[in-house]
């Protein structure tokens, strides 16, 4: 493989509980009580398809532009402090490096998100590029952040590139973006979940794949 592409909620940073948390609480906020495990259970999503997997169709037109800016500033208010990046992270993308690889991170997160996301892996010198909620019409599953993160190596084909991500909904987009996935269980969806949606390798989380590194899809 030429590349690799990360998710980040859930794959290098420990924020699916927060997320899921905030999302919780904002949406009380506006009259909705989603129970946190079916909550969780969306994380990986973009803000508009999580509301479109828990709202009527006609509470997301009249109401998802507000609620999506009220939960990403409590977010960062309350719960982007608590974020702490996964064991080996770092080291991973040193290795990465090694081999002589490019990373890129494509987060459907919110550019500031991702901003401090790579303060915290400490990796933002390690990268060759990062895409954000910015960069995509819409979020995972649809492969647009995929795609967008693909654009930022333009001398990488989609099938000289793989996709590493926590949810069967990384899986689906990088399938759709013509890219091949390797799946970690640090998000918390079962290993056979990340298989079903197309994972050719699943991995307890960085370190585990940095341990195994030579014998991954990544050294393929």
């Amino acid at each position: 493989m030429k590349a690799v592409i990360f998710d980040i909620d859930g794959t290098l940073i420990d924020t699916v509980d927060l997320h899921a948390e905030a999302w919780v609480k904002a949406l009380a906020h506006f009259g909705y009580d989603i129970a946190f495990q079916d909550m969780r259970a969306q994380i990986g999503k973009g803000g508009d398809q999580i509301l479109h997997g828990l709202l009527p169709p006609e509470a997301v037109e009249r109401q998802s532009e507000e609620i999506k800016d009220f939960r990403a500033s409590l977010f960062k208010r309350e719960y982007l402090h608590k974020a702490r990046a996964f064991p080996g992270v770092r080291a991973l993308f040193e290795r990465i490096r090694a081999a002589g690889q490019q990373a890129v991170l494509a987060s459907s997160g919110t550019a500031d998100e991702v901003e401090r996301y790579k303060e915290i892996a400490g990796i933002a010198d390690l990268i060759d590029g990062a895409t954000s909620s910015d960069d995509a019409e819409r979020s995972k599953p649809f492969p647009d952040i995929f795609q967008a993160a693909l654009a930022k190596l333009p001398s990488v084909s989609p099938e000289q590139a793989v996709v590493i991500g926590d949810t069967p909904y990384d899986a689906e987009a990088a399938r759709n973006a013509g890219t091949k996935s390797v799946g970690v269980l640090s998000g918390g969806f079962a290993e056979q979940a990340l298989r079903d949606a197309g994972c050719m390798a699943v991995y307890e989380g960085p370190e585990h794949l940095l341990q195994h590194y030579d014998s991954s899809p990544l050294a393929r």
